[in-house]
């Protein structure tokens, strides 16, 4: 199947159906998050958020503080749209937002890559962005892509910049930027308006959007809300994440950590519809990681997950989780359980853009490996979610009578027409034990790094007019000259 074919069957992927909330949970944690937002208030780094803020009907305090009123939010709420649609760069629909839909990519800027030809764990490079990119564009349940590493050997101040470049040179899916500072966004926007034919045909057929950090619910700081301002402007989607750590950045239970992120969710969404009424608002349904007090890491593979996402399906909007990702240090037991177990979860609980697939040794490290078998675990749970087709057909009780009592029904044309509807592993091994061992009897991790070369070897992808190309270059250029 090829990838476009593989990107519009997923818009019929929504199987969501647990959550962590009762209704009136989520109500409590909303009207909490109201109190934090009219009562105590939130730092605003960025005059210009300031003031449009002062202009609706905020309160700005002697100390700076802004103090935004629930009905602002309210507002906000009633003019946000509920549901919108990535495209690929072709200008077809890839990712279509809504309800309990459910998408699957990588994640960016890993220091480390394991390297899958070798085993070795080292810095990355481009050309381990072009190659991850084009992978992903290969694999058919990976429907987003994101840089995955951080290349060293390129100008580190404007390394997003190329990262942009061949991510729009490897792939024809949707992309998730992370950009360095606001002009790296500027670039970024600028090279996909050049690829789809400008800002008009961008805002139309959107066919990326920015994931801004900002440093807690409480305190945003001044590149966050420049980006924010920017992709609003543009009426372009915008993914705002206040990211704390509960016990650190905000409060250890996880009630309280959610309450603030979720109020620092709902000034930026306030922020974009007074910017731009109208315009698209991913929400983070990346739940606060409480960190781990022996270690003082930052886990990636927590069970302490999906309020946030409740929080999103509270609200009726799209919602970004996290999952795919592990805390082992290499592609191992550890690695496939804490992968599995975390995209089972967030499929469950209706994550919609589900993105850290791939991601080693919290988040520090990447592999290509570790990807192409999350890819086999997603192909694994959307076999899972299929709905079961109960009919006179699946029933079969016309070739039960017809076989008998003591038949086999292995060489009969009923069988013949549906066991190829049944789910068959790519890489997962269920084979005989003596053809494994003919194999060479080989690891998942290991038959996993093979599939990855082999596609590396044989993939192309859809490639960019010359002229476009050209313009890429030209904005790489520019960047090198102002940094």
């Amino acid at each position: 199947m090829s990838s476009i074919e593989t990107q519009k069957s997923n818009l019929k992927f929504h199987r969501g159906s647990y959550s962590r909330l009762s209704e009136k949970q989520a109500k409590d944690l909303h009207n909490a998050s109201l109190e934090i937002l009219e009562s105590i208030g939130v730092e605003l780094e960025y005059e210009g958020a300031i003031n449009l803020l002062k202009k609706a009907g905020a309160v700005v305090l002697e100390n700076g503080l802004v103090r935004i009123p629930r009905q602002m939010v309210e507002q906000a709420l009633a003019t946000v749209p509920k549901e919108f649609t990535l495209y690929n760069r072709l200008g077809e629909p890839a990712m279509l937002l809504s309800g309990d839909r459910c998408y699957f990519g990588p994640g960016s800027d890993c220091l480390n890559i394991i390297d899958h030809r070798t085993g070795e764990r080292r810095k990355p490079v481009l050309q381990d962005v072009a190659e991850g990119v084009r992978l992903c564009d290969a694999l058919p349940n990976i429907d987003f892509v994101m840089s995955m590493v951080l290349p060293t050997d390129v100008n580190q101040a404007i390394a997003d910049t190329y990262q942009m470049e061949v991510i729009l040179e490897n792939t024809i899916k949707p992309i998730i930027v992370v950009s360095y500072e606001t002009r790296g966004l500027v670039d970024a926007v600028e090279m996909a308006e050049a690829v789809v034919g400008g800002p008009k045909a961008l805002a139309e057929k959107p066919i990326l959007t920015c994931y801004i950090n900002v440093i807690s619910g409480t305190v945003h700081n001044q590149d966050g809300l420049k980006k924010l301002f920017y992709l609003a402007e543009k009426g372009l989607p915008v993914l705002y994440i206040p990211g704390s750590n509960a016990g650190m950045t905000s409060p250890a239970t996880m009630a309280g950590a959610v309450a603030l992120d979720n109020a620092g969710a709902l000034a930026g969404l306030v922020l974009t519809q007074l910017v731009n009424p109208g315009t698209p608002v991913i929400w983070s349904a990346m739940d606060s990681a409480s960190l781990d007090m022996r270690t003082m890491v930052s886990p990636y593979a927590y069970p302490e997950r999906g309020i946030m996402r409740d929080m999103a399906r509270y609200y009726d909007l799209p919602a970004f989780a996290l999952a795919g990702g592990t805390d082992a240090k290499i592609v191992d037991q550890q690695a496939a359980a804490e992968a599995a177990l975390t995209l089972l979860a967030d499929v469950m609980m209706g994550g919609n853009i589900i993105h850290d697939l791939g991601y080693l040794e919290s988040g520090l490290t990447y592999s290509f490996t570790q990807l192409a078998i999350t890819n086999e675990i997603v192909n694994w749970i959307k076999a899972f979610q299929r709905e079961i087709e109960v009919s006179e057909e699946t029933l079969a009780l016309d070739v039960v009578r017809e076989v008998g009592v003591h038949g086999q029904f292995l060489a009969h044309p009923h069988t013949r027409q549906h066991y190829r509807k049944i789910w068959y592993p790519d890489l997962f091994e269920r084979g005989y034990y003596t053809d494994w061992e003919a194999q060479g009897s080989q690891s998942l991790a290991e038959r996993a790094a093979k599939r990855v070369q082999d596609i590396l070897n044989k993939h192309s992808v859809e490639p960019l007019e010359e002229e476009v190309k050209k313009k890429l270059k030209e904005i790489v250029q520019r960047a090198e000259l102002n940094p």
